[in-house]
């Protein structure tokens, strides 16, 4: 398994046009809480398991591996943060399914004026750390960001 450095430097790579880059701060949340979300809206086996806990569980397995504890619980209490706003937002699904679209259709912008490939194309392990590298930039003491060559 690569390291966590090697993958954020990688992913800094296609992400260092400011507006790209002030884009992906906001829409790789969204992403991630629109996910969530709509796997929120459905239960598996019982009305208090939600789909959703299943990505979590591995998302977290993954961040796991990375022997960052901060990473771990940064991310964990991010998604916890997520996860207790679907209890309050109507129409679930159909509202995550329209933050999802925009925000991708942002991101895809995004990526058009960098003029680099979304980072996914090459391995889609970078969708788990997209949501990092965003944690990074707002708690810089928990994720050290690689230096920019």
């Amino acid at each position: 398994m690569r390291s966590l450095n090697s993958y954020l430097t990688e992913y800094q790579e296609s992400h260092r046009n400011p507006t790209n880059v002030a884009i992906h701060n906001i829409a790789v949340p969204l992403i991630m809480w629109s996910l969530l979300g709509f796997l929120h809206s459905f239960t598996l086996g019982s009305p208090d398991f939600h789909l959703s806990y299943i990505l979590i569980a591995l998302a977290m397995i993954y961040y796991a591996l990375f022997k960052k504890p901060l990473v771990l619980v940064g991310m964990g209490f991010v998604t916890l943060i997520m996860v207790g706003t679907y209890f309050v937002v109507p129409e679930l699904r159909m509202v995550s399914i329209t933050v999802f679209v925009l925000s991708w259709i942002a991101q895809f912008y995004g990526h058009k004026l960098e003029g680099k490939k979304p980072s996914f194309f090459k391995d889609l392990l970078f969708l788990l750390i997209g949501p990092v590298w965003v944690l990074a930039k707002a708690a810089p003491s928990w994720v050290d960001l690689p230096r920019a060559v």
